[in-house]
């Protein structure tokens, strides 16, 4: 059985698991009919259950698309210029399962929101969270149906799957911001150390990310990272011809 077909019988049955021990988060929440309300009612007034689930939620998500889903992508990226064919398929895999668990994990969160929370859509980290559940399962079955190279279709394949996993990274980054500011706007915590937090787990992935496309050139160049700069051996220096020195009379240089 080829290898995407085995992970997709995977997922099936692990997301059932999910939902099957989503309910031990906490047995004794209170429907989320009664916790709906205007944000002035549910200011300072969210019990510890729902604290608790809203910690758990943005930490799934987090997980998934603010941490899983970025280091697949740069993962897979490495195998971009790898001549080894056991690396690339060992790198491959390593991508798969960590885009899997990904998945898994938005999902989760989804179930969460959906099972616990208010769900009006009437904020914009609502509705990005909504577009962001279906996209990721379309962005899922996109790769599994990954045609093998020199099959005809297979550079529209490749754009479909690269453009739709970079959206979905870069709104899952925005929505946890989003998700940050609606935490902080309900309970009137600070969210300020998270954000810098993230904000630095953005940047750095950011760069290493910008490196992986310059690192070969940079390699090439004279100059190697701990090194001295290489000076070049081929290039002659030929001098430059004697100049005549002119010396003007003072009388006539005042004139």
């Amino acid at each position: 059985m080829p290898a995407p077909c085995r992970v997709v019988l995977f997922m099936i049955p692990a997301t059932y698991a999910l939902l099957g021990l989503l309910p031990l988060v906490d047995s004794s929440h209170e429907p989320a009919a009664q916790s709906q309300g205007s944000n002035k009612n549910t200011l300072h007034k969210l019990s510890p259950q729902l604290q608790f689930q809203v910690s758990v939620h943005g930490f799934l998500l987090w997980a998934s698309m603010g941490f899983l889903m970025p280091i697949g992508i740069l993962i897979i990226r490495m195998s971009n210029k790898e001549e080894c064919g056991k690396k690339v398929k060992l790198l491959f895999y390593f991508h798969v399962i960590l885009q899997t668990v990904s998945v898994l994990l938005a999902t989760a969160g989804a179930i969460m929101s959906m099972r616990y929370f208010e769900n009006s859509f009437n904020n914009t980290h609502q509705r990005i969270g909504l577009a962001l559940y279906v996209l990721i399962w379309v962005q899922a079955l996109i790769g599994f149906c990954r045609p093998r190279r020199g099959v005809r279709g297979r550079s529209v394949w490749y754009f479909a799957h690269w453009i739709l996993g970079t959206g979905v990274s870069i709104l899952g980054i925005i929505n946890i911001y989003t998700g940050l500011y609606v935490y902080h706007t309900k309970t009137s915590r600070s969210v300020r150390l998270w954000s810098y937090f993230f904000s630095a787990e953005v940047a750095i992935i950011a760069f290493l990310y910008l490196l992986q496309d310059r690192w070969e050139y940079m390699q090439k160049q004279g100059v190697i990272l701990g090194e001295e700069p290489i000076a070049p051996t081929d290039h002659v220096t030929l001098p430059r011809p004697n100049q005549k020195e002119w010396r003007v009379p003072f009388g006539k240089a005042m004139e």
